[in-house]
């Protein structure tokens, strides 16, 4: 079977897995107080080029939740698109670590939160004083749930919105490698230089175990956040095997060089689906997602075929197919050639 269903399916990276090995041996100080989870916040800043604060956590959700319930108090509001993973796929945690906080989704193309309409909702804001919630919050995800990706530019434009109306900026990088490796920046650029305050750094879904972190950009955001953590139960009494993932996956690019496999794969379908009539894809292929409408037999033979994949209830006909490290170009073109096969030979 060739597994398009998500690339949190995929196994840990072998690198990664050599890494919890080696610090798998011994005693250590428990709950981040160990030498190699010391190590973290300084490796970060290397790779972030400025000074931040690193919080490992062990989910993407905790990541999102904890961050945006930090900044964001229970009369607040957390401005996000209608697609976001926070708003569709987090079970309202968000609002939860806020308090009581209510997001606000804003529609948007291709899953971006589009700028005009940002500065719309927040410029109306106020006329109802104290009978309305506070704008408090902006969050983006980095790659976006359709697969698309934002430009340093765009993201600049959005945070200078954010700032004029005092809003903290998020950024939820579940697949912040996806977005790097495609988009050819440095992770400042798409970040702190472009007014992001506080990332959720992925990397479950492109090769560790159970790896993610908050960063934070802002020293004073970061003030009290490690009790928020502890409060929110993911400060892991044996933090070293969170932190030793973190360390592997930054260390000679392998979160890049990952993440660019998965991004090809992606790209390599698209290619070859492109000259077929009976595909449609949905979105554009930025990072390592595609979103295809096909005819319903084409479905129905590649699920027969073995090949794994979410059938999307957005629009009737479409799958999506997620495209993970693991994934080889035989694989694409195995997938590819089914395609064909069933376009040649409609049921």
């Amino acid at each position: 079977m060739i597994n398009f269903r998500s690339d949190n399916e995929a196994p840990v990276a072998s690198e990664i897995m050599e890494a919890i090995a080696i610090v798998n041996c011994g005693t250590a100080y428990s709950y981040g107080g160990d030498s190699i989870t010391g190590d973290v916040s300084a490796k970060f800043s290397d790779l972030f080029e400025h000074d931040v604060e690193v919080f490992p956590v062990t989910t993407g959700t905790a990541a999102n939740a904890l961050a945006l319930g930090h900044v964001t108090p229970p009369y607040g509001v957390i401005y996000c698109t209608e697609q976001a993973h926070v708003l569709v796929d987090e079970c309202g945690a968000a609002g939860f670590y806020a308090g009581g906080a209510m997001m606000r989704p804003l529609r948007g193309a291709d899953g971006k939160m589009e700028a005009p309409m940002l500065a719309s909702v927040l410029a109306s804001h106020g006329s109802h004083g104290d009978h309305e919630a506070w704008p408090s919050a902006l969050t983006v995800a980095q790659a976006t749930e359709c697969g698309t990706l934002y430009k340093p530019e765009e993201i600049s434009t959005l945070a200078e919105i954010a700032k004029r109306h005092d809003l903290v900026f998020h950024m939820d990088g579940a697949r912040f490698a996806n977005a790097v490796s495609a988009l050819g920046c440095t992770p400042a650029d798409i970040t702190w230089r472009s007014g992001v305050d506080i990332l959720s750094f992925g990397a479950t879904k492109n090769g560790a175990l159970a790896a993610e972190a908050v960063v934070i950009f802002k020293p004073e955001l970061a003030v009290e956040f490690g009790r928020q953590r502890m409060r929110g139960g993911h400060l892991v009494s044996k933090m070293r095997y969170l932190s030793a993932q973190l360390l592997s996956y930054i260390e000679d690019d392998l979160w890049l060089s990952l993440a660019n496999r998965a991004n090809r794969a992606a790209s390599q379908i698209a290619e070859g689906l492109s000259g077929l009539t009976s595909a449609e894809i949905f979105y554009p292929v930025e990072a390592n997602a595609l979103f295809v409408c096909f005819p319903e037999h084409i479905i129905r033979g590649l699920s027969k075929d073995g090949f794994l994949f979410h059938e999307w209830p957005t629009h009737p006909g479409m799958v999506r197919l997620m495209c993970s490290y693991e994934l080889s170009h035989d694989d694409v073109t195995l997938f590819l050639q089914a395609v064909r096969r069933h376009v040649s030979n409609p049921v």
